[in-house]
């Protein structure tokens, strides 16, 4: 009988720990079910995530159209600067032809003044109506060098064909060959552009 008993308590421990070790392989592996569902919830959250941001990154109509008037906004603001350029450009060259033309037509009137007060006799140059004149004629001509005219320095420099029209050739003792010996009309520049040549005659 006691035998019997023994193989009873015997076959209850067996059991128990059957029981035991079943209960902990179930454990794990619920536990390792319970890991790969989390897992798998991660990967299935990271994927919405990617979806998501590709959905994002569909194009916006409205930001677009904004672009795109940015843009035609931006060129027209460049088209008309340059327009403003090109303008203020051709603005200051008319204005330059045209105070050439009107430089052009005084400069007979101050060569007459010249001429007039060169011609007056030794005993006239002291009286008032010479001296007048005289006054006349150094009032025009520091008007005319304030807005930019000057006259061409010709007499003892060497000929320029950008500034000297020669006329004539001469013979001189006083300077080498190509040199301006005599000047018969005084030439003017306007802001550094010639307005008139001077007419000179050069020594062959």
């Amino acid at each position: 009988m006691q035998e019997k008993d023994l193989t009873q308590e015997e076959v209850k421990e067996t059991v128990e720990d059957a029981t035991e070790e079943t209960t902990v392989e179930e454990t794990a592996t619920a536990e390792e079910t319970v890991e790969e569902a989390a897992e798998t919830t991660e990967d299935t959250s990271e994927k919405k995530k990617i979806f998501s941001k590709k959905k994002d990154k569909k194009p916006d109509p409205m930001k677009e159209k904004i672009d795109e008037l940015e843009d035609r906004v931006k060129r027209q603001m460049a088209e008309f600067d340059n327009f403003r350029k090109r303008t203020e450009k051709e603005k200051s060259a008319m204005f330059e032809t045209g105070a050439k033309s009107v430089i052009e037509k005084i400069l007979p009137v101050v060569d007459n003044f010249e001429r007039g007060l060169m011609a007056l006799p030794e005993e006239e140059k002291g009286s008032p109506f010479a001296e007048g004149m005289n006054m006349i004629y150094k009032q025009l001509m520091t008007e005319l060098e304030n807005i930019g005219v000057k006259p061409i320095e010709a007499v003892g420099k060497e000929f320029d064909p950008n500034l000297h029209n020669a006329v004539m050739q001469v013979e001189s003792e006083e300077y080498e060959e190509g040199i301006v010996a005599q000047e018969l009309q005084k030439g003017y520049t306007y802001r550094e552009s010639v307005v008139r040549h001077s007419m000179v005659a050069v020594v062959q």
